[in-house]
């Protein structure tokens, strides 16, 4: 089980860097856009963090394990991307007003400490009866949260969070 769990915190601490060029990389394919940063957004950085963890969740779901916590271990971790994805905004607005500016390692820090919070948020909840519980909800909220990516890529609010900080 922990194998799993270091594998996935690595896996997309890769998938997710290599995901940040993605976007020009591909010479700016709009299919691409929807799951890649598409500017230095802040919304957009969410990005790194949701959609590896997201595809790391589905690989989940085909490997077959006997052990009992390892079937909750999925929902666990789209659970725990909420939290992971949704830490990258707080901490990067706590230390930019800080500091009063934002720096490139900072950043970084802040995307691994990110996906850092969402695998050990997923490893305390894996054996939890109120994580499979709420499955649906899970599977709704990931869908939805999805959906607004995807929206606010191509349509962004006006407020501090969608602005390019490049």
């Amino acid at each position: 089980m922990r194998f799993y769990i270091i594998a996935g915190y690595l896996f997309t601490a890769v998938f997710g860097t290599l995901s940040h060029f993605l976007y020009d990389c591909s010479g700016q394919n709009l299919f691409i856009a929807l799951f890649a940063p598409v500017n230095e957004s802040i919304w957009e950085h969410m990005k790194l963090s949701f959609f590896p963890v997201l595809l790391y969740a589905f690989f989940l779901s085909y490997i077959r394990q006997p052990e009992k916590e390892f079937h909750t271990l999925r929902d666990a971790l789209l659970l725990g991307n909420f939290v992971g994805t949704f830490s990258i905004p707080v901490l990067f607005y706590t230390y930019s007003g800080i500091l009063g500016r934002h720096l490139l390692a900072a950043d970084i820090a802040v995307f691994l400490l990110g996906l850092f919070f969402a695998f050990r948020f997923a490893w305390k909840g894996k054996d939890t009866v109120r994580t499979d519980s709420r499955r649906k909800w899970i599977y709704l909220l990931t869908a939805l949260l999805a959906l607004l990516f995807f929206t606010f890529t191509f349509y962004p609010p006006r407020i501090g969070l969608f602005l390019d900080l490049s």
